[in-house]
C-alpha cells in the first residue's frame, strides 16, 4: 500500500492516486487503450460473440422455448418405466445371519484345559472362507432336495414351458438353452441367481439372504441354508474324529510292542553290565565315587586346619607374643593358669604400692609369676603338637581316600562304554513311551467327540429370517425416478448441443464480415464519453475534510485531537483498530499517533504499534528503548511480552517495529496481521502508526480499521478531499483527516499535559 504524496505545480495541485495497483496491474492499466462506451447489449452481444463465451441466457432462452422436448419425452419415460415396474414378477428378500466364533466345547472334552480360551481367533481370510461353505455345491444340493425346489417352476423353468423370445435369444446364442442342460443345472443357476451370502465388513457375522417369488419360501430357504451350514460343519468334524480314532488305534497297538521291547532291552542290558542303579537316579559306580570324593574333600579340611593352627602357636611362642589362639584359650588348664597369673599381678600391684622391688615379698611373687609363665608356654606347647599330630593323622586319611577315588575311577572308565549304552537304550525307550502316552490321550478325545451327537460347529445362527412383505425387486421408485431423470437430463442435452451449435454459427460468419461505415456506426450507437482506466476524477468544489467533525481555525491541534479521542471513545467497538497514516514530513504522524493514543489510555487500555520505524520517538517514551519489537516476534526471537512496553507518562503501551537495523520486509509477513489481531483481544483500542505506508500491506492497515489521516500543513483542500474519498475506496470502515499535524517545536510540552 502506498500513499502518493501531494506536490504543488504553477497552475493548480495535482494529486496522485493514494492506493497504487500492483505493478503488473498498473503496467497493463498504462498500456490498455481507452474503451469508448456503448450501449450494454450491443456491448455484450459483441464481446460474446468476438471471445468466444457461452451465452448462458441464451441457453436458458431455448430450454424454455423446447420445453415441449424435454417433457414430453420425460413424461413417456416415467409411464414406461412405471408400467414395466408393475409388470415385472415381485421377489421377497429374507435374511439370516451367522457369526463365527469358532466355539470349542471345553466341558464335552476328556483331557480339556480349562484354562485355554474357548474362543479362536479367526482372521478375514478365515471369514471368508465359510462364506464359500455356505456357496458350496454340496450344501445347495441338500436345500434343493430338502425344499423340493425342483418341483417348482420358479427353479426350473421348463416345468412351465420356454417362451419364444427366450427360445429365439437362446438360438442366435445370446441366451443359454434350458434344453440343453440338466435339470440339476437348471435349478443350481435358479438358486445361485437368488442366493447372496457375503461377510459383514469389520466382523466375523456372514449374511445368507434369498429371494423368490414366494415369502414364505425365501425365509425357509434362509434358514435352510443356516441349519445346513451348521450340520455340514458338525459332520465335518464327526467325520474327522472317527477317521482320527481309527488311525490312533492301529498306531497305539504297534507302540505298545515297540515300548514292551524298548524297556526290555534296557532291563536287559543293565543287569548284564552291573549298571544297577542307587538312589538319585544314579549308578551305584558314580554314587560311590561322589561320596568318598566328599570325605576326601573333608579329610583336607581338616588337615589344612590343624596345620595352619599349629603354625600360628609356633610363631606366637618364638615371637614371644601373647598366647591368643582359640584352641589355647579354650584349654581348662590354660584357662586355670591365666586365672593364678592374673591373681599373682594383682597381688604383685598391691604389694608393690607399699613394698620396694628388692624386698622378699616382691621377689617371690615375680618369681611365682615368671613360673605360670613358663606353664602356659609349656602347655601352648603342647597344644602346638597335638595339632600337629592331628594333622599328620588328616593327611594320612586324605592318603587312602585318594587311592579309594583313583580305584574308583578306573573302574567307572571300563564302565562308561556301556553306561552311554544304556543311556541309549532308555532315550529310546522313554520316547517311545511319551508317544504312546500322547496318542492315548488323543485317542481318548477323538472317541469321545465320535460318540457326542452334537458337535461343536464354527458358528451359530444369531438373526433367523422370517417372512417380508415387502418386495425386494424391483424397486419401483428408484427405477421410475432413474428413467424420468435419465430421460429429462437427455433431452435437455439435445438441446443445449443445438443452441451451443447454433451459437457458434454467428461467430463463423461475424469473422468474415466487414465492419460497418463509421457514419453508420455513429448513426446506431450513440457515442457515449470515452473514459481513460485510473483517470482521476475532477473536483471543481472542495469537499468537507472530516464529516464527523467540523474544525475551527483557533481550535489547536491539541484541542482537535482531544475531540477525536472523544469520538473514537464514544464509538466503542467500532474504533477497536485505529490506524494512523498520511503524507506530513517528520516526527509529525508520530506525535499525533501518541497525543490521541494518550488520550483514549485514560480511561481506556490503548497500545500504539509502529509500523513506520521513520522516527526514535516511540523508543524514546518507551521505558525500555532496547526491548524488541514485531520484527524479533516474527522470527521468534522474543515472545509477546518481552515486545510490549510502556510509556514513560501514561498508562500506554507501546509495541516497536524492531531494534535498529531490522529487516523491513518482516513486516510484510501474515503473522503480523495475527499479532495485531491478538492485540485487538486483549486492548480496548489498537492505534497502528503506519507513516506514509510506502511498502505495507493493504490488508494489514485496513482490515476492520478506521484510519486517521495526517496531511502536510500546506496540503489544498481538493487534494485531502481526494485522498479521503480513495481511502475509503481501498477499504477503511472511516477516515478522519485533521486540520494540522503536531508539530514537534511544541509537541514535548503538550504531551505531558495530556499524559498528566
Amino acid at each position: 500500500m502506498r500513499l502518493a504524496f501531494w506536490r504543488a505545480g504553477k497552475d493548480k495541485a495535482v494529486i496522485e492516486r493514494a492506493v497504487a495497483k500492483p505493478k503488473s496491474e498498473a503496467k497493463l492499466a498504462e498500456a490498455a487503450p481507452k474503451v469508448e462506451m456503448r450501449p450494454a447489449p450491443v456491448a455484450a452481444k459483441q464481446a460474446s460473440a468476438e471471445s468466444g463465451d457461452i451465452d448462458l441466457h441464451a441457453l436458458g432462452s431455448a430450454l424454455a422455448r423446447k420445453r415441449g422436448w424435454i417433457i414430453v419425452p420425460t413424461v413417456l419415460a416415467l409411464v414406461a418405466s412405471l408400467a414395466i415396474v408393475n409388470l415385472i414378477t415381485p421377489r421377497y428378500k429374507s435374511e439370516s445371519r451367522i457369526l463365527i466364533d469358532g466355539r470349542e466345547n471345553v466341558f464335552l472334552r476328556p483331557s480339556s484345559d480349562r484354562s485355554t480360551e474357548e474362543r479362536q481367533a479367526l482372521d478375514a481370510e478365515a471369514v471368508t472362507s465359510q462364506v464359500q461353505l455356505v456357496l458350496s455345491r454340496d450344501l445347495a444340493r441338500e436345500i434343493i432336495k430338502k425344499n423340493k425346489l425342483a418341483e417348482r417352476p420358479e427353479f426350473d423353468p421348463v416345468l412351465q414351458g420356454i417362451s419364444p423370445l427366450k427360445s429365439l435369444a437362446a438360438l442366435v446364442g445370446i441366451g443359454r438353452d434350458p434344453f440343453s442342460m440338466t435339470p440339476e443345472e437348471r435349478v443350481l443357476d435358479a438358486y445361485y441367481e437368488r442366493l447372496q451370502a457375503y461377510a459383514v465388513d469389520k466382523s466375523r457375522v456372514i449374511v445368507v439372504e434369498f429371494q423368490s417369488a414366494d415369502p414364505d419360501l425365501a425365509a425357509r430357504v434362509a434358514n435352510s441354508i443356516a441349519d445346513g451350514y451348521l450340520v455340514l460343519q458338525q459332520n465335518a468334524r464327526q467325520d474327522q474324529a472317527r477317521n482320527a480314532s481309527q488311525w490312533l488305534s492301529g498306531e497305539i497297538e504297534n507302540l505298545r510292542k515297540k515300548v514292551s521291547e524298548a524297556e526290555a532291552k534296557v532291563e536287559d542290558f543293565r543287569s548284564k553290565s552291573s549298571l544297577f542303579v542307587g538312589t538319585n537316579n544314579t549308578t551305584l559306580s558314580n554314587q560311590q565315587m561322589g561320596e568318598v570324593n566328599t570325605q576326601l574333600n573333608n579329610a583336607r579340611a581338616l588337615k589344612a586346619d590343624a596345620e595352619s593352627k599349629a603354625r600360628l602357636i609356633k610363631d606366637m611362642l618364638q615371637s614371644g607374643k601373647p598366647i591368643e589362639a582359640s584352641d589355647v584359650v579354650n584349654s581348662e588348664l590354660m584357662r586355670r593358669l591365666s586365672e593364678q597369673r592374673v591373681t599373682l599381678r594383682a597381688q604383685l600391684a598391691e604389694q608393690s604400692s607399699t613394698l620396694l622391688g628388692n624386698h622378699p615379698r616382691i621377689k617371690e611373687l615375680k618369681a611365682q609369676l615368671g613360673d605360670l609363665d613358663g606353664q602356659i608356654r609349656d602347655e601352648a606347647a603342647k597344644i602346638s603338637r597335638s595339632l600337629e599330630n592331628d594333622a599328620r593323622i588328616a593327611s594320612g586319611r586324605v592318603d587312602g581316600l585318594t587311592a579309594s577315588l583313583e580305584q574308583l575311577k578306573k573302574q567307572a572308565t571300563s564302565t562308561n562304554g556301556q553306561d552311554v549304552q544304556l543311556r541309549a537304550l532308555e532315550r529310546e525307550a522313554k520316547a517311545q513311551r511319551d508317544l504312546l502316552e500322547t496318542y492315548l490321550g488323543k485317542y481318548r478325545e477323538a472317541s469321545t467327540r465320535e460318540t457326542i451327537d452334537t458337535a461343536p460347529a464354527e458358528g451359530r445362527i444369531i438373526s433367523r429370517a422370517i417372512v417380508s412383505n415387502m418386495p425386494a425387486y424391483p424397486k419401483k421408485l428408484p427405477i421410475v425416478l432413474i428413467a424420468a431423470i435419465a430421460t429429462l437430463l437427455l433431452s435437455s442435452g439435445v438441446v443445449v448441443t443445438g443452441e451451443l451449435l447454433r451459437q457458434t454459427a454467428p461467430r463463423a460468419v461475424a469473422a468474415v464480415t466487414p465492419a460497418p461505415a463509421p457514419a453508420q456506426a455513429q448513426a446506431a450507437v450513440r457515442p457515449e464519453p470515452v473514459v481513460e482506466p485510473f483517470a482521476e476524477p475532477v473536483v471543481d468544489e472542495p469537499a468537507p475534510l472530516q464529516p464527523e467533525m467540523t474544525t475551527d481555525a483557533d481550535v489547536t491541534e491539541f484541542t482537535e485531537i482531544g475531540q477525536l479521542a472523544d469520538s473514537l471513545r464514544a464509538a466503542g467497538a467500532a474504533a477497536k483498530k485505529v490506524t494512523v497514516l498520511g503524507t506530513a514530513s517528520g516526527e509529525a504522524i508520530t506525535l499525533s499517533t501518541l497525543t490521541l493514543a494518550r488520550h483514549l489510555a485514560r480511561d481506556a487500555r490503548v497500545v500504539v504499534v509502529d509500523l513506520a520505524a521513520s522516527s526514535p520517538t516511540i523508543a524514546a517514551v518507551s521505558v525500555d528503548p532496547s526491548a524488541p519489537g514485531l520484527a524479533e516476534l516474527m522470527q521468534g526471537e522474543a515472545s509477546f511480552a518481552q515486545v510490549i512496553t510502556r510509556d514513560k507518562l501514561s498508562r500506554l503501551h507501546l509495541v516497536m517495529a524492531g531494534r535498529p537495523g531490522f529487516d523491513r520486509s518482516l513486516l510484510q509477513s501474515p503473522r503480523v496481521t495475527l499479532a495485531i489481531d491478538a492485540l485487538l483481544r486483549a486492548y480496548d483500542h489498537v492505534l497502528v502508526d503506519a507513516g506514509s505506508a510506502s511498502d505495507l500491506p493493504a490488508e494489514l492497515l485496513t482490515a476492520h480499521a478506521r484510519a486517521v489521516v495526517v496531511p502536510d500543513a500546506s496540503m489544498a483542500s481538493d487534494a485531502r478531499a481526494l485522498m479521503c474519498e480513495q481511502l475509503r475506496a481501498v477499504g477503511f470502515s472511516e477516515v478522519t483527516m485533521l486540520s494540522k499535524p503536531v508539530q514537534p517545536s511544541n509537541a514535548a510540552e503538550n504531551l505531558r499535559v495530556v499524559a498528566a
